[in-house]
């Protein structure tokens, strides 16, 4: 996936048409939830800014992955839920308001943090300068123009008419998976001399990201006494990445195609652990309606 019209537009158009959709279901009601569910949505983006990439970084440490997996983890760490995060946790029962009130102020917030945490991947893991930096007003710029103003657009035209966004919503999410994939087999395709042996480095640490922040998400929300419903939520939003960002960033923003890989391998294993959780919240649903 290096420079050429697949990194530098179409990945970008794309990411951009995805976070369009998810504005299309989106109100100015789902920022003010924060004061409705203020222990939930802190403890919510406490695991998904903070948690989350301290995990992920000890995981590369201890696993000492070379450096371009290492900065191409902490990548997908930096990066928010996502659309799709929103909807595992309505498949799963959970508290689908909850989620996307995470997803929109995650979205807001990641877009500051996303380059201070990759620039500090880069100067720790590639402290030998082979690798530049990111320009942050620049990543700032580019995150705004592909997630946020997208999602602008969306939530406008929701407002506008409700009607032809509920209209457009379907196929949007239809694109949003269809391209989602195909993004993810790009990033694999282009690595696919090294792919085995990047599978076999990558792969255990991205199960182990995956299931650790999964369960510390739902735990830690137990433990602060929320209902079983928010606790999946909250497990999934900590769970689940934006992977298609994370390549956008390793692709387009940085340009080096070994740096995708653990979002697009990260990708593939969320979907199975998220079949899982969608398993289990489905048979809590159907005890709770037979109860």
């Amino acid at each position: 996936m290096e420079g050429n019209i697949l990194t530098e537009v179409f990945l970008p158009l794309t990411l951009a048409v995805i976070m369009l959709g998810m504005g299309l279901s989106l109100t100015v009601t789902d920022f003010k939830r924060i004061f409705i569910y203020p222990k939930a949505v802190t403890l919510g983006l406490i695991n998904q800014l903070v948690i989350l990439p301290l995990i992920a970084f000890s995981l590369a440490i201890f696993f000492d992955l070379n450096p371009g997996l290492a900065v191409g983890l902490m990548i997908l760490a930096a990066c928010p839920g996502g659309p799709t995060s929103n909807l595992i946790s309505h498949l799963a029962n959970g508290d689908t308001a909850l989620s996307i009130t995470l997803t929109a102020f995650s979205s807001l917030i990641t877009v500051i943090t996303i380059p201070f945490i990759v620039n500090f991947s880069i100067s720790y893991f590639i402290p030998g300068g082979e690798q530049p930096p990111l320009n942050i007003f620049g990543t700032v710029i580019s995150v705004l123009a592909i997630t946020i103003i997208p999602v602008a657009i969306g939530m406008l035209i929701f407002k506008k008419s409700p009607q032809l966004a509920r209209k457009m919503d379907r196929p949007f999410r239809i694109f949003s998976a269809v391209f989602f994939v195909v993004i993810i087999l790009a990033a694999i395709l282009k690595e696919r001399e090294n792919i085995v042996d990047y599978f076999s480095q990558i792969g255990p640490v991205a199960l182990g990201l995956n299931v650790l922040t999964l369960a510390f998400g739902f735990f830690s929300a137990k433990a602060l006494g929320l209902v079983a419903k928010q606790a999946r939520t909250i497990s999934i939003e900590s769970g689940i990445q934006n992977g298609t960002l994370g390549i956008t960033i390793a692709a387009t923003l940085i340009g080096n195609s070994e740096m995708t890989i653990p979002s697009a391998v990260y990708s593939l294993i969320m979907f199975g652990t998220a079949g899982v959780l969608i398993f289990i919240g489905g048979n809590k649903k159907a005890t709770t309606t037979t109860g």
